[in-house]
């Protein structure tokens, strides 16, 4: 059996940052405009697509790391489509191994980072 994309376009990437500074908010918009879901999920409504524990929904933090996927294929469709796989990770510092065993996997990382609190220690040991 053959893939549907070629394995040459396959991307692992993690979003970090963090806690508070928005990585379940960019990962929900990016599934929201890759048509993947079809309304964007808010962190502090609990109806986060990445945030599935209870208690993630709850305490509006995300506590596991989660994947998802998107495929993107440029914004006229310029280039072949890519097979996105997207990690969320938290951004808590008490679940930084989360971060470091996503960190093994990827092809790269998104930063967010607050416009308002800048760079945190967070920030620094991810």
């Amino acid at each position: 059996m053959s893939r549907i994309t070629p394995i040459e376009n396959y991307r692992n990437i993690g979003i970090m940052a963090h806690i508070d500074a928005g990585k379940t908010t960019t990962t929900e918009r990016i599934l929201y405009y890759t048509g993947v879901s079809h309304k964007i999920g808010e962190v502090h409504d609990g109806a986060a697509v990445m945030d599935w524990m209870e208690q993630e929904q709850e305490r509006g933090i995300t506590i596991t790391s989660a994947a998802t996927t998107c495929f993107w294929s440029g914004m006229r469709d310029q280039f072949p489509e890519h097979r996105i796989n997207i990690i969320d990770t938290p951004g808590h510092v008490d679940f930084t191994i989360e971060v470091e065993r996503s960190l093994r996997i990827l092809d790269g990382a998104v930063a967010v980072f607050c416009a308002v609190g800048g760079v945190e220690p967070q920030s620094e040991t991810v």
